[in-house]
């Protein structure tokens, strides 16, 4: 298996190809016939008791597996590997998990926030062997410069005004986020929160890096704002992180940032997608400064 991005940011693109992979390899683990529970960057599939995750790989297949157990032994609720269930495909992997059965509730957003910490503390060198840890500056998604060109036929003068400002007054951020780097979870919000019967598990490490801390609180510090989010949950967060980054100049231009980051993908999929194009526009009135824009969605 050749890894060429360190990070994914790709979505299954071919889904017979991810569901031949997962019948072959749950007949091989002996596992019940695979059923598709959800698709995107990944596919998920149901066997019993077991799912089985198809997608790109920013390592091998066992390196997650082994990624998993490190995070488990320093304290960082997880998903449990199935040992042994790990096959590398020629553009990606297969890996089996134990099947964690959802509980309707909110997040125990300090527990997240005291896993993150967790995270933070981890020794670089502990990561398995052959896992990369790329700096986001690697993040093709965050040169905003390319991703703006590609969409700007796209955005009327007003927003793309509003659009580039935000990322000419954030030009240090590529600096700044280098230093005193720390292993990052690299993509928490919601989505990546599993609630369990024994508590939050943080899912989807296909972002790890090596980043300032405030690169793992940005989002959360505008999900209630721009995201129509819990207002209570980056506080939460905070606490059973150890201290707030809200008001931090680098926290908030990440967030700044991340949120150009979201709306210019969005734009960009609604090229060709009309649900894209509806959301990019919700978004685009943000940055025209509409001030009766609406909050922002997920997809």
């Amino acid at each position: 298996m050749t890894v060429e991005r360190p990070y994914v940011d790709q979505r299954i693109e071919h889904l017979e190809r991810a569901e031949q992979a997962a019948v072959a390899a749950a007949k091989e683990w002996n596992l019940p016939h695979p059923e598709l529970l959800r698709h995107g960057m990944n596919a998920i599939y149901g066997c019993g008791d077991v799912v089985i995750r198809v997608g790109r790989a920013t390592g091998s297949a066992e390196s997650s597996h082994e990624l998993a157990r490190v995070l488990a032994d320093h304290g960082v609720p997880v998903v449990t590997p199935i040992a042994g269930a790990a096959l590398d495909l020629d553009d990606g992997a297969v890996t089996a998990w134990e099947r964690v059965r959802p509980v309707d509730g909110p997040a125990d957003w300090r527990m997240i926030g005291a896993s993150v910490r967790c995270i933070h503390r981890l020794d670089p060198v502990a990561v398995p062997d052959g896992h990369p840890l790329p700096a986001p500056t690697t993040f093709p998604w965050w040169d905003f410069d390319t991703m703006l060109a590609a969409v700007a036929g796209h955005i009327d003068e007003p927003a793309l005004e509003g659009l580039w400002s935000t990322i000419e007054a954030g030009r240090w951020w590529a600096d700044a986020v280098e230093e005193d780097p720390v292993v990052c979870h690299g993509d928490v919000h919601p989505g990546n929160v599993l609630v369990s019967a024994d508590g939050p598990l943080l899912i989807d490490f296909d972002l790890l890096c090596r980043a300032a801390p405030a690169w793992d609180h940005a989002m959360l510090t505008t999900y209630a704002d721009r995201w129509g989010g819990d207002p209570l949950v980056y506080p939460a967060f905070a606490v059973g992180y150890g201290r707030s980054f809200g008001g931090d100049e680098v926290t908030v231009t990440l967030a700044s940032l991340r949120n150009v980051a979201a709306t210019l993908m969005r734009v960009r999929a609604g090229i060709t997608d009309e649900a894209a194009r509806t959301e990019a526009e919700r978004r685009l009135r943000f940055w025209r400064g509409d001030p009766d824009a609406p909050q922002w969605r997920a997809q």
